[in-house]
């Protein structure tokens, strides 16, 4: 044995609202459609995507600071209600 060890290297995104890394499992993949921004759950949506923790702190972060607009590359400001209706259920949830 060579001695290395064999740790499983788990990809590593950064959440725009609040600019910490974290796991890609942990973040949510979010998706620009014709200026609307869709929760991209299975991660298979064409198109550039962006990470979010699904929180509603990392997503007014990611509001306020004019990120996801700046992420997706896109002029002007973009549709959060969807984003938002998704994220505040998931917060509702039972564990």
């Amino acid at each position: 044995m060579s001695g290395r060890t064999r740790a499983l290297s788990c990809p590593e995104r950064t959440c725009v609202g609040c600019r910490d890394r974290a796991a890609k499992n942990d973040l949510l993949r979010i998706v620009a459609v014709e200026g609307v921004c869709v929760p991209d759950q299975r991660g298979t949506l064409p198109g550039r995507g962006a990470y979010l923790h699904p929180t509603r702190v990392c997503l007014d972060l990611a509001v306020r600071r004019r990120a996801l607009s700046r992420a997706f590359r896109g002029p002007g400001a973009l549709d959060t209600t969807a984003l938002r209706r998704f994220v505040e259920q998931g917060e509702q949830a039972p564990p």
